[in-house]
Formats: structure tokens, C-alpha cells, sequence
């Protein structure tokens, strides 16, 4: 059984913190996000081989994760000539496969038992399985109904609110037959969500929802970004770093400085090589890649500051990101959401 992992956007949501790392190889403290992704499907072990479907910065994607061996599976690479959309991407990253292919959306992060979606696929003879989550606010999203036995009746885009009547979306997992890829014309963008689904429906073919009520984000925007490092640092989402430590959580490489002086607050996350100097402080909250440096008097408070980073004498980061080699100035602040792109360099005394 092979999975395809669709990982060919250009990460527009998260400019411009993907202009030069693209959206799976984006860390999530120390490592790629896509691991995640590929530890997830390594549940399954009859899953032998793991398809990524790429078009932005492939050479970049490959250069990190090799044939992936270091993270014991074996990864293949399939780039598209162009954007294909959703369902052409995945008919143009199965070619020379056969029966049934798990697809995930690229920026998804969850905790669900893709085992037992597959078992629901295949006791019920499924065409298509799709896995639902439900959503606090239905009207901004595209919604899926079902019936009583867990088929799809039919897809609502975001409907008005009387039009409302489930809370459940398509959470971008999906288990999918091979031979009903045929429908899907080669080499012209199709989308699975507009037409590739509902050609299911039509044709009355058994098109089945999982419904999961767990651990489910997409990482696309920089508040979700930070979000996910949060729901990690506090237990609400086991995972490694953290998976088998209790509260409060705190992760410091033994090769970091920590110097005399310096506070350090859990939950928080410190990568090898950080300096962190005397008088400086890392509040709760708080990511802080390998190599960087947070000069006296700094505060890094709720951000995430990616590798190779110095953070000034006296400046303050606050509920942010921060790309890679960047130079904040003494005194600066940095608050409210915003994200800085890689080399960025703030003189004395800005705010951001």
C-alpha cells in the first residue's frame, strides 16, 4: 500500500516565512513538518513506500529528507511539471500504482488512528473514504453531510447560517481507489473538493465519511503556526519533543548557554548552540532555534524565534515569529502577531 503526501504549494498563507523554506521542510521546533506527517503513516506498516507530490522548491524537500531511510521509510518524489490542483496532483503522483492509496493534505497535523480509517474503507467496500472533523465555526468553511451509515450525501460551501446543519469538514485525509482516478482528466488542474468528490455522488458509488474527533490543525497560517507549538508545549498535542514528558514541559539542549542570570520559564523549547545571556529572559511559551543568540535584558515571550537569530540587548518578542538569521536591535519590540521573513535586521529602538 503506498500513501501520497501532497506537498506541492508555494505556502502563500505563511509569506514570508516560506520564501526560502518551503511549507514541509518549515520547522516545527526541530524538526521538518512533514516528519510528522511521515510518522503518522509509519503507523501503518503495510504502507511500504511514501509518494511526495511537490511543485514549489522541490530540490529544497529532497535535499532534507534524502530517500528517507533516516526516518525509516522509503520516500519517492514526483514533481509536477505545473499546479494540477488537488486531484490532479494526486492522478499525476499515482501513476504505475494500484488499489487503494492514502492521500494527505500537506499542511494538516493530527493525532488520528489512520488504521482504523482504512479498516472502515475497506469492511464497507468503500469507492473513496474521507475523514471529517468537526469546526467551532461552521459558516467559514466548506461543509460535508452525511447520512446515518456514514455515507456522503453532499458538500456545502460555506453555507449561509441557515443553511447550516453539521459542523463537520473535510479534514484533507483521505483513502482513495486507484481505478476511479480515470474521471480525472491528465494534465489539466481538477479539484478533488469541486469535482473529483462529487462525481462520487453522482454516480452513486459507496463514498463513506470517518468521523474523528481529535487532535486536528492546519498549520497554513502563522496564528495556527504558533498555535501548533503551543497545543505541543502543553500537552494537548503528544509529540516528540515532548511526547513522553510530564507538565511542565521544558526542552533545553545540553549544548545551549544558559547563562548565570538568565531565566528560563516552562513550558518552552531551547535548540542546541543557543546562547542565552545573563538578564535575559525565555518566557513560557517560547520556541528558540539552534544557534541563536538572546543578548541581556532580552525577552522572548510566546514566539518563535527560527535558527541563527540574534535578539538584542533589552529587545522584546512577543507573540511572534521570527525568521532565520535575523538582527533585532537593542531595544526593539516585536509584538502582536507580527512575523519577520529570514534576515530581517531591525536598527535600535524599532517596533514592530
Amino acid at each position: 500500500m503506498k500513501a501520497i503526501l501532497l506537498a506541492g504549494g508555494q505556502g502563500t498563507r505563511l509569506r514570508p516565512l516560506t520564501l526560502n523554506t518551503p511549507k514541509p521542510v518549515v520547522p516545527i521546533f526541530d524538526r521538518p513538518f512533514l516528519t510528522y506527517q511521515i510518522d503518522l503513516v509509519k503507523q501503518v506498516p503495510e504502507i511500504d513506500e511514501v509518494v511526495l507530490s511537490l511543485n514549489y522548491q522541490p530540490e529544497a524537500i529532497e535535499a532534507v529528507f534524502g530517500d528517507g531511510s533516516a526516518l525509516g521509510t522509503r520516500l519517492r518524489y514526483v514533481v509536477e511539471p505545473e499546479p494540477l490542483g488537488t486531484a490532479g496532483g494526486i492522478k499525476f503522483a499515482s501513476r504505475g500504482l494500484d488499489g487503494p492509496i492514502v492521500v494527505f493534505n500537506g499542511d494538516v497535523l493530527t493525532s488520528i488512528d489512520l488504521g482504523a480509517v482504512i479498516r472502515l474503507h475497506r469492511e464497507r467496500q468503500a469507492r473513496a473514504t474521507i475523514v471529517l472533523t468537526p469546526v467551532e465555526n461552521p459558516s467559514a468553511f466548506g461543509l460535508v453531510e452525511t447520512d446515518g451509515r456514514q455515507n456522503i450525501k453532499r458538500f456545502l460551501e460555506k453555507p449561509k447560517r441557515e443553511e447550516i446543519t453539521t459542523n463537520r469538514i473535510n479534514a484533507g485525509i483521505y483513502v482513495l481507489e486507484s481505478d476511479t482516478f480515470d474521471r480525472i482528466p491528465d494534465g489539466v488542474p481538477w479539484s478533488i473538493e469541486r469535482k473529483y468528490f462529487p462525481s462520487l455522488i453522482e454516480r452513486g458509488e459507496t463514498f463513506l465519511a470517518f468521523d474523528y474527533q481529535g487532535y486536528w490543525i492546519d498549520i497554513g497560517t502563522p496564528q495556527k503556526y504558533l498555535q501548533v507549538h503551543h497545543d505541543i508545549l502543553t500537552g494537548r498535542f503528544p509529540a516528540a519533543p515532548f511526547r513522553e514528558q510530564p507538565a511542565p514541559r521544558a526542552c533545553v539542549s545540553p549544548r545551549a548557554r544558559i547563562d548565570a542570570g538568565a531565566t528560563v520559564e516552562s513550558p518552552c523549547f531551547i535548540d542546541d548552540d543557543v546562547v542565552v545571556e545573563a538578564g535575559a529572559r525565555i518566557a513560557p511559551l517560547s520556541v528558540v532555534g539552534r544557534g541563536a543568540r538572546i543578548e541581556a535584558g532580552a525577552v522572548v515571550d510566546g514566539s518563535i524565534i527560527w535558527p541563527d537569530c540574534v535578539v538584542g540587548p533589552g529587545a522584546t518578542v512577543s507573540g511572534s515569529i521570527v525568521g532565520r538569521h535575523c538582527r533585532l536591535g537593542a531595544h526593539t519590540v516585536v509584538e502582536g502577531g507580527a512575523v519577520l521573513g529570514d534576515r530581517t535586521s531591525l536598527t535600535d529602538f524599532t517596533r514592530v
